[in-house]
């Protein structure tokens, strides 16, 4: 029997249009840049994914940006963005956010890992404000009042980067809806290939470059475009359909009933989360021995935390909540089977009762 994919949020398998699209754009030889026949077909492949990624997110094609993946988008949002302005980024957010505002001010989450809305609003008294915050927690689901902290940054005159990544294709999601200022994805989470990404941008707002080159992206993104991913990302973008996502949380909530009978805590618990999202903490277990545990039993999950030169660090998120031990995120995939559930629970309990006999786990 193959391997139980369970790690979508580090990255999606390739659907099938997205797979197709990106062949497609293989095939051409153009530079999208040129201006001969070879050249306008490759720039027809990268209109169409921008009017797709337009389209999906909301917003106008001239305003959505190609970078090289999530992280790019997220750096070029704080930095073009963020000139002359003071930062303000929330505890949770993904390191490559905290990474690219050193010395920004840190927003703290309420111990359900939402945002403290009191706290972002005492921190936006002062001269004018970038304020990064996610959409979806990339380790527990955790959805972040956005409409909440949009309302509250636009009284005070700052601007809202929202790094989407975990949420784009998940859950509904407009920029022009929202009323943000700035949207940054990723194509390999939306289900395309890995190596692409996209910052939307509000109409009209400017944008100092990161990369400087010869005039791509309107002069906002240095380097010839990577075409097969970006035409990948385009067309997983258009297939992606958040409605599908009732499918995943009763997967999810099979998951979480049993593993929860049995003793294990959910990060995020009575948050809104993301229909594929479980962050399980089984009480005593080491996460990276779960992990080495159910990968030898053929499913693959993650910690819940980033990992780094193979090993699995403290996770900051948790620790944000008020959480000392690390967990397992279970992440269920676009097309997750319909026995995921039973085959994740057969691994899990097979584990735990294990684990039980070596040292006490799952006591309160």
């Amino acid at each position: 029997m193959a391997p139980l994919y369970l790690d979508a949020n580090a990255s999606e398998p390739l659907r099938p249009e997205a797979r197709a699209a990106a062949l497609a754009a293989l095939d051409l030889p153009g530079n999208p840049s040129s201006v001969h026949a070879a050249g306008r077909a490759a720039r027809q492949l990268l209109e169409r994914a921008r009017d797709q990624l337009a389209a999906r997110f909301g917003t106008a094609p001239a305003e959505v940006v190609f970078t090289g993946g999530g992280t790019e988008a997220n750096a070029l949002a704080i930095q073009g963005l963020g000139a002359g302005r003071r930062l303000l980024v929330g505890a949770t957010e993904h390191p490559a956010v905290l990474a690219a505002a050193p010395g920004a001010t840190v927003l703290p989450v309420l111990a359900d890992g939402r945002l403290d809305l009191a706290a972002l609003a005492a921190a936006l008294e002062g001269p004018p404000a970038l304020v990064c915050l996610m959409a979806a927690n990339n380790e527990t689901g955790v959805l972040h009042p956005l409409a909440e902290a949009v309302a509250l940054c636009r009284a005070r005159g700052a601007l809202l980067h929202v790094d989407a990544v975990q949420a784009a294709g998940r859950v509904p999601l407009s920029l022009a809806g929202l009323g943000a200022d700035s949207l940054a994805i990723s194509g390999h989470k939306l289900g395309g290939p890995k190596g692409a990404g996209a910052l939307l941008l509000r109409p009209g707002l400017a944008l100092a470059p990161l990369i400087a080159g010869g005039g791509q992206e309107r002069g906002r993104r240095g380097g010839t475009e990577a075409l097969p991913a970006i035409a990948g990302m385009g067309a997983a973008a258009a297939a992606a359909d958040p409605a599908q996502a009732a499918r995943l949380a009763a997967l999810r909530d099979a998951i979480e009933a049993s593993c929860l009978a049995q003793g294990a805590r959910l990060a995020g618990a009575g948050a809104p989360r993301l229909a594929n999202t479980s962050l399980l903490i089984l009480p005593g277990a080491p996460a990276e021995t779960q992990v080495i545990a159910l990968d030898l039993a053929g499913v693959q999950v993650s910690a819940g935390a980033a990992c780094s030169s193979g090993k699995v660090g403290r996770s900051h998120v948790l620790a944000a909540m008020g959480e000392a031990e690390g967990g397992i995120r279970v992440s269920l995939p676009w097309n997750a089977p319909a026995d995921a559930a039973e085959r994740f629970l057969d691994a899990w309990s097979a584990m735990r009762n294990r684990l039980s006999r070596r040292a006490p786990v799952g006591a309160k």
